[in-house]
């Protein structure tokens, strides 16, 4: 579940989110990477909900119209997992042997993992070693919600050939297009339609990472109910499209930042938490770089870097990744870029890493 060895070549990133699935699939080396295939496709409203897949057969359509309609050949699937049945932590063990750590690994999991050890999948990376002390990542899913995503990609008659975490994903995708340099601390947000990941990172460690169930639909759903719309009327006022029949929004602003400020009261807490669970030597964050289709609201970059007083950035998944213009629309890379980090991070795991 974490970066321990990258897939076999030829995997395609599959990003479930929500109200969407993103396909992305490359080629080459870090430093030489091309993009290969991309696709993007709408998911019916409450296909999935609170992370649950709840309409199997309209996701794996989905799966297969990407595939077909973007002439996808390979049919090995990384995916991704995030939300409340996802627990990551750093945690510190005392010092021992390789072979050690592996036996002794659930039972130390067991005082960090709120669920049953036997009900879910675990992973763990060491990332820091001292003469009495590791650092261990450790990642932990219960098995019901990797079988849900397993189920949906066989379905559609691909192979769920590598289930990461969100999260790590995102952080994948920084490490190759940013190349972060040591003790640069930097909150990644991917910011979905219910549900907001946030990484944050000191160098190319993860420190402190945290799933909220906050996201863009909350936009979506208060301009739905103050302003009388459809739901694809009110996404297109969300993203600065004007209203129907060309009508003056009146107070949008104020409207769309009480969501905002929501967003930005738990990106505040993360935060908090981190700086209370900072170790010392880890520094204060000093940028946030968002992604997601959250991010693609006018103005929130804005909003969020008065906010922390911190800069902001549209975080670019293909900043180190050739992308041929001839086969991809600018207009339409544009469009999407934002959404695609997770994917990306996820399509990075077949390919050679090295």
């Amino acid at each position: 579940m974490l970066k321990k060895g990258f897939g076999k070549k030829n995997l395609v990133g599959v990003d479930i989110g929500s109200s969407s699935v993103k396909a992305v699939e490359l080629q080459g080396k870090p430093g030489n990477l091309q993009l290969v295939s991309l696709g993007y496709e709408n998911l019916q409203i409450d296909s999935i909900v609170d992370g649950q897949i709840m309409e199997l057969n309209d996701v794996s359509n989905v799966i297969t119209n990407i595939f077909r309609e973007h002439q996808i050949k390979t049919d090995r699937i990384a995916a991704g997992v995030s939300g409340h049945s996802v627990i990551v932590k750093n945690i510190v063990v005392p010092q021992m042997s390789a072979d050690e750590l592996e036996e002794s690994i659930e039972w130390h999991a067991e005082e960090h993992i709120p669920f049953d050890i036997a009900d879910v999948s675990m992973d763990y990376q060491v990332t820091g070693s001292s003469p009495d002390a590791l650092q261990v990542l450790m990642a932990a899913c219960k098995r019901d919600k990797i079988a849900n995503v397993k189920q949906a990609i066989q379905l559609a008659g691909k192979q769920p050939a590598i289930i990461d975490v969100d999260t790590f994903a995102l952080q994948n995708c920084y490490e190759v297009n940013y190349q972060p340099m040591p003790g640069q601390v930097v909150a990644l947000l991917n910011i979905g339609a219910s549900t907001m990941n946030i990484n944050i990172l000191s160098g190319n460690r993860s420190v402190f990472t945290r799933d909220v169930s906050v996201g863009g639909s909350q936009y979506t759903a208060l301009l739905q109910k103050e302003l009388d719309l459809t739901f694809e009327q009110a996404e297109a006022v969300k993203r600065g499209m004007p209203a129907p029949d060309g009508q003056e929004v009146q107070g949008l602003e104020p409207m769309l930042e009480t969501v905002s400020d929501m967003l930005a009261l738990e990106i505040s807490k993360t935060m908090d938490f981190y700086r209370a669970t900072a170790e010392e030597g880890d520094g204060t964050v000093q940028k946030i770089l968002i992604s997601g289709g959250g991010s693609k609201l006018v103005g929130f970059p804005e909003y969020l870097s008065r906010r922390f007083e911190m800069p902001v950035e549209i975080f670019n998944p293909f900043r180190q990744i050739k992308v041929d213009a001839r086969r991809f629309d600018p207009d339409y890379m544009r469009e999407v870029v934002p959404e695609m980090a997770v994917a990306v991070g996820l399509a990075l795991r077949g390919v050679d890493a090295q």
